[in-house]
């Protein structure tokens, strides 16, 4: 689905069933990827160092690297490392953070047909300019499996909601853990760093973006043009998560994967208004007194939630599928 395809979500996102806010009618419809069992099969003897091999390759259709993703995450993903995770080094830099306020009508103009408000793209403006020294970043959101790890080293007591009745979602094991709180995101990244003895956190809003669209100011994070094949959003059209790491032309200039798309990642700030900014309420603020934002977009929303100065955050509605991300100070 292009954007030029995009349906037309007719009324408040918030107010509709979820089907029709993520552009499905409210019958059955066969969904991508549904029917993959003959591409697994070709692919059930490979071992898991040609799977992952299989996921860089771009010149390889999206259904292959899905199966291929799949069939790693039950024979066990050695990209995923609880206590050890994949990490980027993010060189210090002055950045220029947010959108410009001129440019605001013309990205309301863009996704209209969304259902797009003026007052969520305010929240980005204006922009302006920070310093960000240098830091650590996870190449991969974390996953069920990483996050199952600390469940039962604590016993924490929140499971995601995204496990039916609790259970561990075994064939899901490399796919981004979602449908957690802020608190769990909080939780999870302080005993990481007890545990590591390292500094794990979550990213700030400044380091997500930097590390999502460098320094070249990329609306999406491999450029300036919407792909649909280069994430995992609502106009590819699976409406299901993925393993990480399938989509390699959707990487940031610093190699991270997953930054659009997939689900949507907590950072570290509440929502604050920018230097000279405007102080929105919508939504996420009538409901509480303060929430953490979120970035990148998930695969149950269109393509403005994926660029990268987009700002959102969690509200109690299913289509808001929320996990996270490390960062570490160095």
């Amino acid at each position: 689905m292009s954007l030029s395809r995009m349906p037309e979500i007719k009324g408040e996102i918030n107010t509709l069933d979820d089907r029709l806010a993520m552009g499905l009618p409210p019958y059955h419809q066969t969904l991508k990827f549904q029917n993959i069992d003959k591409i697994t099969q070709t692919l059930k003897g490979y071992t898991c160092d040609e799977l992952i091999a299989l996921l860089e390759i771009t010149s390889i259709p999206l259904i292959q690297r899905y199966a291929a993703g799949m069939l790693l995450g039950m024979s066990g993903d050695h990209r995923i490392s609880t206590f050890n995770p994949l990490m980027e080094t993010i060189p210090a830099a002055t950045v220029s953070m947010g959108t410009p306020t001129e440019e605001v009508d013309q990205v309301c103009k863009q996704f209209q047909s969304v259902g797009v408000k003026k007052e969520w793209i305010l929240k980005e403006t204006p922009a302006f300019e920070v310093s960000i020294p240098a830091f650590n970043m996870g190449v991969y959101p974390v996953t069920h499996r990483e996050y199952l790890d600390f469940l039962e080293e604590t016993q924490f007591d929140e499971l995601p909601t995204s496990w039916l009745f609790g259970r561990y979602p075994a064939h899901l094991s490399n796919h981004p853990v979602f449908s957690v709180s802020e608190i769990a995101a909080e939780t999870y990244v302080r005993w990481l760093s007890q545990k590591t003895g390292r500094k794990f956190r979550l990213p700030t809003e400044v380091e997500w973006e930097y590390a999502a669209r460098g320094l070249d100011r990329r609306e999406y994070p491999w450029g300036n043009q919407f792909h649909e094949s280069y994430c995992n959003t609502a106009e590819l059209g699976l409406f299901a998560s993925t393993p990480v790491g399938i989509f390699p032309e959707g990487a940031s200039p610093f190699g991270l994967l997953d930054m659009a798309g997939n689900v949507e990642e907590f950072t570290a700030n509440d929502y604050w208004t920018y230097p000279n900014g405007f102080d929105i309420t919508d939504d996420l603020l009538l409901t509480r007194e303060r929430y953490k934002v979120a970035r990148g977009g998930s695969f149950t929303r269109f393509a403005d939630l994926a660029r990268c100065a987009r700002r959102h955050g969690h509200y109690h509605k299913s289509i808001y599928i929320m996990g996270f991300r490390l960062a570490e100070s160095l």
